[in-house]
């Protein structure tokens, strides 16, 4: 297909609309950018297809990394940490798991494990994989293949009974390109498919599309397929470079090539003429004109943004049910998950926060609405590594102990009591960190965990902002703020139990200080008020400052 592209390219083409294939658009995409041809491709998804390194391609669909961003979205919405990527291992599967692992890094989440099967693998190779992906741990699995093999990995995982309760299996678009061409549904095929999510580009349901559509039902052969997404993007594509082409001329320009001295023919077994192959003069002009072409179409809007990549990134997400797919909700770049259509949420300010993320109850294989845990202890897998801080104060926490554990302290015991309460084992093995004579690096003890050398710790390890950025606390279950600690002493109340907060010195020193401040008082009270000397109310202060002295001179002694 590659050589049928290329020899048609002798022709002096204006412009290539096509491939569907990530792979042979690599190839293609080296001899356009010689000959400043632009290449539309409405089915070359794969990310490395990059403006900067292929500047005359132009990608007329979405790119994958969209696509991995919407998974990671929805991988983090249920709560999950791990994944296992199964894919085809070529350009179009490895770039795109590729940019699955990056945008599943800045949920905090990633790929636990990458199953690659060849291009054109039998079913017993694609069987083979899945039994050795089914020994493993996490029970989240994304599938990103190509649609000729893509039914061979859900037909081997219903009959090695992975398409059951506990498993999360979902699909990218490539799925919905197959269900959206097959009609009627084939209820033999969409029976192992039941509980899958998968992803289908948004196509908004305009009445450009629906009339389309209308159209396509009446002029189509009996029995051939209804056009998908990728098929409204092509005819797009068609239409953008007729449109393009049209404004090119009316702006002046002009149709010419020129010969590349560095194309000559060295070996004609091939069939491919290298130096009929020429330069278009006006491609660089018309690749502008093609980048600033802003339509509806019956995909939607077809505008660029300054990396090349249409605007308005949004997806269906789709729970396939029965003979059927049902929508329970979409994704977009500007909003992330939601019930609400993307042409609704533009008109509003962008909202991608955590608590605006919504999707549909999901129905998950095995016929349950329970979300899957994700993950199960795989019967060979290995006890979780548990390190423990090895402190030297404090050790009422956590502490080294010669007990079979190795470990105790309130934190083990917290950790064990939460271990017993859940419905199934817990194999674990505790680790101590540090040498015994200092308190560990806490901090160094948080990175060692996301770099995997150890699964989880148990301690009193603070949360503090830059530890939360690269692991997972749980719910605090000490205080660490400002307290007061005294010991509980049960004693013998008598009239006198005022007199305990204080110590006798302390009592002294109150009681002088009330007394003098008392005298003061009396001295400049009697001073204003001389006229009353000798008078009743003279007597009673002297009495009453009189008992005062005796208490304190009492109180003293």
């Amino acid at each position: 297909m590659s050589l049928a592209a290329l020899q048609l390219i002798e022709n002096d083409v204006v412009a290539a609309i096509g491939p569907q294939s990530s792979g042979i658009a690599h190839v293609i995409s080296h001899v356009v950018n010689e000959l400043r041809v632009p290449l539309l491709s409405f089915g070359a998804t794969d990310p490395t297809l990059s403006s900067l390194q292929y500047p005359y391609f132009i990608r007329t669909t979405q790119s994958d990394s969209f696509q991995m961003e919407a998974i990671a979205d929805i991988v983090e919405y249920f709560g999950w940490r791990e994944v296992i990527a199964i894919f085809v291992d070529d350009d179009y599967g490895r770039g795109g798991v590729s940019v699955l692992g990056d945008a599943l890094a800045k949920k905090l989440s990633k790929i636990a494990y990458k199953a690659a099967f060849p291009p054109g693998a039998t079913k017993n190779v694609i069987k083979d994989l899945l039994v050795e992906v089914n020994l493993m741990e996490s029970r989240v699995y994304v599938v990103h293949v190509n649609p000729d093999s893509g039914l061979d990995v859900f037909s081997a995982a219903k009959y090695l009974g992975m398409m059951g309760t506990g498993y999360a299996w979902i699909a990218t678009d490539w799925l919905s390109s197959v269900l959206d061409s097959i009609e009627p549904a084939d209820p033999e095929k969409m029976n192992f498919l039941d509980g899958v999510v998968a992803l289908r580009h948004h196509a908004p349901d305009s009445d450009l599309k629906k009339n389309f559509l209308s159209r396509w039902n009446s002029l189509k052969y009996k029995g051939s397929a209804r056009p998908n997404n990728y098929g409204l993007y092509a005819y797009d594509s068609v239409f953008l470079a007729a449109r393009a082409l049209d404004t090119f001329l009316n702006e002046g320009g002009s149709i010419s090539f020129s010969n590349d001295p560095k194309l000559h023919n060295s070996d004609n077994s091939s069939g491919l003429r290298l130096s009929s192959l020429h330069i278009f003069d006006g491609g660089q002009q018309f690749l502008q004109t093609i980048l600033k072409t802003n339509f509806t179409g019956i995909s939607g809007q077809i505008q660029f943004d300054i990396d090349k990549n249409l605007i308005h990134a949004a997806y269906d997400v789709l729970n396939i049910v029965g003979t059927s797919s049902r929508r329970i909700g979409y994704w977009s770049n500007y909003s992330g998950l939601s019930v609400v259509s993307p042409e609704i949420l533009y008109l509003k300010p962008p909202n991608a926060s955590s608590s605006n993320q919504h999707l549909h109850g999901v129905i998950w294989p095995g016929d349950n609405t329970k979300k899957p845990r994700g993950w199960v202890f795989p019967n060979n897998g290995k006890p979780l590594r548990i390190a423990v801080p090895y402190r030297v104060s404090y050790k009422q926490f956590v502490s080294k102990d010669n007990n079979p554990s190795g470990v105790k302290g309130y934190c083990i015991d917290v950790f064990e009591s939460a271990l017993s309460l859940l419905p199934y084992p817990v194999p674990h093995t505790y680790i101590l960190f540090g040498d015994g004579i200092g308190n560990p690096d806490y901090s160094d003890l948080v990175y060692q965990v996301a770099q995997n050398n150890f699964d989880a710790v148990v301690g009193d390890v603070a949360i503090v902002t830059n530890r939360t950025k690269i692991v997972d606390f749980t719910q605090p279950f000490i205080e660490s703020g400002l307290v007061v600690v005294t010991p509980v002493k049960r004693m013998k109340s008598n009239p006198w139990a005022f007199l305990k907060p204080f110590t006798l010195t302390m009592w002294c020193v109150t009681g002088g200080f009330f007394l003098f401040v008392g005298a003061v008082v009396w001295i400049l009270e009697h001073r204003i008020n001389h006229e009353f000397r000798g008078s009743p109310r003279q007597q009673l202060m002297t009495i009453f400052w009189s008992v005062q002295y005796c208490w304190f001179t009492s109180l003293c002694n």
